[in-house]
């Protein structure tokens, strides 16, 4: 387990007011079976914020990746029928991760985040012609290739990845100027 994951763990009390074993159990037996129904039953029905209640969702299924065994298999999960995004996220991780020594790689089910002090993208194949590259940049105004996402999301901007010529430099630009942020 990282320390992001131990900060969280030790925040749920002071934050929330119940542990995570009790949201844990308040999910399990919630009668839902989707990770996003889940996380939004949670936001709407006690309030917590996104972060906190997709954590809590995530140990709960045992999807995230400090639940993980095999964590390159949930890579290799995320690209099955989506094959020809993979070589997308192999160049977005070849000129990410040289950015910094201090950058961990998170996959999930169905994304692999990427944290320094806290989470700066976000990769995620999300149909079978599109990788979205997610990035927190908070009071940051889009422009060029980035769109702004919905308030209340773990992102607060977004690139679409469609084809090998969408990465390119003002990609790689705008991936640094998140991982500053998050430092």
């Amino acid at each position: 387990m990282d320390q992001v994951e131990l900060n969280m763990i030790e925040n749920f009390q002071k934050n929330t007011g119940k542990t995570l074993d009790e949201w844990k159990a308040i999910v399990a037996s919630c009668g839902l079976s989707k990770h996003g129904e889940m996380v939004k039953y949670l936001k709407d029905e006690f309030g917590l914020g996104h972060g906190f209640a997709n954590f809590a969702v995530h140990k709960t299924l045992g999807t995230d990746a400090g639940s993980a065994d095999d964590k390159s298999q949930l890579i290799e999960n995320q690209y099955k029928g989506k094959e020809n995004l993979r070589p997308f996220y192999e160049t977005l991780m070849a000129g990410i991760l040289p950015m910094g020594d201090d950058i961990e790689v998170a996959p999930k089910n169905s994304s692999v985040s990427l944290r320094r002090k806290k989470q700066f993208c976000l990769l995620e194949p999300k149909t079978k012609t599109r990788l979205e590259l997610g990035l927190n940049m908070k009071n940051v105004e889009a422009s060029g290739k980035v769109e702004t996402c919905p308030p209340g999301g773990m992102c607060t901007h977004k690139i679409r990845i469609e084809k090998a010529e969408d990465i390119d430099a003002e990609v790689f630009a705008w991936i640094k100027r998140a991982y500053d942020l998050a430092g």
